[in-house]
């Protein structure tokens, strides 16, 4: 197969080998083409040759584009009887009955599907069908190379790697990074697939397995500096990932089948990745990346290839391009020549992307092939806030972005300068502006964004990090840690918000049809009091002669907020019966995220010392519109006047009961939102670090009793949104948002 010749003359050669090997009447490549995701009929043995290049399935579309969309081979004795089996008429495929198809993987990726078929109705063997998928590894490297990639993309017109090349991902870190490419993990390519000597593979695996665990008990045992409260329990799941049974005997199993040590991780890697794809549960998708990440590390042992591009010295310019990474990983670069991060799998969930915000790491995920369209020191360009990545950028495009570079850096010295003018509106209000947090590495962004406080600290972070529950002394030093690093500043705690899209891998967890109105936040933590009572007791203990403010999410009607304060007064009684010094003064607040919750506020009030807004879930629970739906984003806007006027009766309940309120939902860290709740009233918001000097910036020429005259003179508007109207206000009085 390796022989140099004609990309057609090689597939022609290597079906008629497959049917030949297999005494098949008919073998067949179909190969995906880049643009279009169509599956093209480009080589065959048995079927018409004038099919050839000319037949095309659409993704998902007959039995070749089912095993394409599953990943997952499929054999039928009677192929027409089943449901996803369509006609070809120009192929001649009709007199034949039984079907093998096969996926043709590459790093997890389909790219095609090699398929096998007879006339008379048989069942293929389980030897047969393993014997297929080791032909499809060694194809997926056939149809890898140059000479046929290159008649795929002349096809298409595409770009390849020597083109520029424009992917849009999801913006996760805000911010414009122009550098060189540095792949995360240097390429592995298995050469070898078939082996000589079974036992002597088998010999292989085990010695490269027992050095794996090695090498991940050093990583395990190895504290990460500065960070290490947080990720400890990262490196601690690595370790255990690298002893999971289940996925050594999947690895003993392939190389049984006759595949060298390195080809069996490669089949059970490609088999992993695909399972990624299919998976909807973001917990299961974070698993499914560690297990990658450790197939990784295995394929590097047994091949000898080069350790991580974290292990070596970086250029200063260095964006790192990965398909995924682990959070622990991330922190091994030198932060200080790293300008950004490209990852082709990773939502704003993901752990990655939450270490990479607390860095302040410009971000792009969900960037689709990027680690295969990309080489080392190559030129590239990512935008953290559109979530477009330029691989390769024109000479236009470069001066684009560098002109927007040079514009971010100037607005960021301009907010920089700003950090210690106090945040009064022109017409003498001030505003308490803090920023919402969850791991050590948040803190450093209070005093350089100069900020009042923490306005939400979002505990499950440190539980979602962790393998297992976190001890009472684990809470206590970590709490003790944040409020040290705090100083003066108050730092509102709110308990744990676990369930929805936020699922902790040690704690049994329900499938739901509406996670994110079911089991989850003050629910889950009132039916289980345990947790519950363990976490306040770290926090009680931690805040111990200072004040602690702690807050509890979802809370839906005033019987619940009243049996939390009793958990707290429970928890006080406990440590004081022990002896334990408890806080100077308690604080308890709730989150007012749940809509029912308004009607309910004369009643709720007077057992809190203070109330916030959880805007993202408000909105979307009062629109009933998923936030996360790509289909509903932008049709309800929280300046409609609906949700201004809900925002409205909140702040006025709060005043009078005179309850102190706040806004820490992403409406705060939008500068014309923020405008619009300043006019409303609001006097403290929390919003993401990056946004404290946007936000203060507007405030400064804001006069909020005129907005807030403006404001409530559209309140009975029948538009579906104020946004207009109060971008115009904003460029009548020379207000910058």
């Amino acid at each position: 197969m390796a022989r140099p010749e004609a990309a057609q003359a090689r597939l022609d050669k290597i079906v008629s080998l497959i049917a030949a090997n297999m005494v098949a009447e008919v073998c067949s490549i179909y190969v995906i083409r880049p643009g279009n995701n169509d599956l093209e009929l480009f080589a065959s043995e048995g079927l018409k040759s004038s099919a050839v290049h000319k037949s095309t399935l659409l993704a998902g579309e007959g039995l070749v584009g089912f095993i394409a969309h599953q990943a997952e081979p499929l054999s039928l004795s009677d192929a027409q009887a089943h449901p996803a089996f369509k006609y070809l008429p120009e192929t001649g495929e009709e007199i034949y009955s039984s079907f093998l198809g096969v996926p043709i993987m590459r790093h997890g990726v389909v790219s095609g599907v090699l398929v096998v078929q007879n006339q008379v109705k048989r069942s293929y063997t389980e030897e047969e069908e393993e014997a297929l998928q080791t032909v499809a590894m060694v194809l997926a490297e056939v149809i890898a190379t140059p000479d046929v990639q290159s008649e795929l993309e002349a096809a298409d017109n595409g770009a390849h790697l020597t083109g520029s090349y424009h992917i849009t991902g999801e913006g996760l870190v805000d911010g414009v990074a122009l550098g060189h490419v540095v792949l995360h993990e240097p390429r592995v390519i298995v050469t070898r697939f078939i082996a000589e000597d079974i036992e002597a593979e088998r010999g292989r695996l085990d010695v490269a397995i027992d050095q794996l665990q090695a090498q991940v008990d050093q990583l395990a045992d190895r504290r990460p500096g500065q960070f290490s409260s947080d990720f400890e329990d990262v490196l601690e799941t690595v370790r255990m990932f690298a002893r999971d049974r289940g996925w050594l005997r999947k690895l003993r199993e392939a190389v049984a089948t006759g595949l060298t040590a390195e080809a069996a991780v490669e089949r059970v890697q490609s088999d992993t990745r695909a399972r990624m794809a299919r998976q909807s549960d973001p917990y299961l998708r974070e698993r499914l990346h560690d297990l990658d990440d450790i197939a990784n590390r295995l394929l590097r042992i047994l091949t000898g290839a080069e350790e991580k591009a974290s292990r070596t010295e970086l250029p200063k310019d260095s964006i790192i391009v990965a398909r995924t990474m682990g959070p622990a990983e991330l922190l091994d670069y030198d932060p200080s020549r790293l300008r950004g991060l490209v990852l082709e799998v990773a939502g704003s969930t993901s752990h990655v992307a939450i270490v990479a915000r607390a860095l302040g790491v410009t971000t792009v995920g969900s960037a689709r092939s990027v680690s295969d369209l990309a080489e080392d020191g190559q030129e590239i360009i990512i935008d953290g806030g559109s979530g477009d990545v330029h691989v390769r950028p024109s000479q236009d495009v470069q001066q684009v972005y560098t002109e927007k570079v040079r514009l971010y850096a100037k607005r960021q010295a301009q907010y920089a300068k700003m950090r210690d003018i106090p945040a009064v509106t022109l017409d003498g209000r001030h505003i308490d502006l803090s920023i919402n947090a969850g791991l050590i590495v948040d803190l450093p962004h209070l005093e350089a964004a100069g900020a009042q406080g923490i306005g939400l600290f979002r505990t499950e972070l440190q539980f979602m990090l962790a393998r297992r529950f976190p001890r009472f002394g684990e809470q206590k030093r970590f709490y003790e840690s944040i409020l040290e690093g705090a100083g003066d500043r108050p730092v509102v705690f709110r308990t744990l918000d676990i369930g929805s899209d936020k699922v902790l891998p040690y704690l049994t967890s329900v499938k739901e049809e509406n996670p994110a109105i079911g089991w989850r936040a003050i629910r889950m933590a009132l039916d289980r009091p345990a947790l519950l009572r363990l976490q306040l007791r770290a926090l009680l203990s931690a805040a111990a002669g200072k004040v602690l403010r702690v807050m509890f999410p979802m809370i839906s009607e005033t019987s619940e907020m009243v049996r939390a304060r009793e958990l707290v007064d429970l928890e006080c009684r406990f440590l004081a019966d022990r002896g334990y010094e408890l806080p100077s003064e308690i604080k308890i607040g709730a989150m007012i995220e749940v809509p029912a919750l308004v009607w309910q506020l004369d009643q709720l009030l007077p057992h809190t010392d203070f109330v916030s807004i959880g805007s993202n879930d408000l909105m979307q629970f009062m629109f009933a519109a998923d936030r996360q739906h790509p289909k509903l984003a932008g049709r309800y806007d929280v300046l409609s006047p609906a949700a201004l006027r809900v925002m409205d009766t909140i702040r006025e309940s709060c005043e009078r009961h005179s309850t102190a309120l706040t806004l820490c939902g992403e409406m705060a860290g939008s500068s014309l939102e923020a405008m619009a709740l300043i006019a409303l009233g609001f006097r403290s918001i929390s919003m993401a670090p990056t946004s404290i000097g946007p936000v203060k910036q507007m405030l400064l020429k804001l006069d909020s009793v005129k907005a807030g005259a403006f404001l409530r003179d559209h309140f009975e508007s029948e538009a579906p949104s104020l946004r207009e109207p109060l971008v115009g206000f904003a460029r009548q009085h020379r207000i910058p948002l």
